[in-house]
């Protein structure tokens, strides 16, 4: 998709702050960041959302979150971390590609809001 911010940073015709790359999913530093970590873990194939995966992206997400803990040793996460996936309007998903967020190095409050 050409008009995906995600989709043009995977192809790099938009420069951000890469932490981790491999063939499926990049991962790099939030512009806005919410936490004093604050990671976003992207697939590099597009898919709209968590509400776009059909029975075809079960390999993909097992591998998302299979990496998450390689990621957070990565960013020095050893006190705990948040993961969170926005889907929709009401989930406040303000990019339409998959897309988690991990947060950390801070007391995340519950309930998030």
């Amino acid at each position: 998709m050409t008009d995906c911010i995600f989709c043009r940073i995977s192809e790099k015709e938009i420069p951000s702050n890469i932490i981790y790359e491999d063939d499926v999913i990049m991962v790099f530093h939030d512009v806005a960041p919410q936490a004093p970590v604050h990671a976003l873990i992207i697939t590099k194939r597009h898919i709209d959302s968590l509400d776009a995966c059909t029975d075809n992206d079960i390999e993909i997400l097992g591998y998302v979150l299979n990496k998450v803990k390689y990621i957070a040793q990565e960013l020095e996460l050893e006190n705990g971390y948040r993961l969170v996936c926005n889907c929709g309007e009401d989930g406040m998903q303000t990019v339409q590609h998959l897309h988690f967020h991990l947060l950390g190095k801070r007391q995340m409050l519950w309930p998030p809001g």
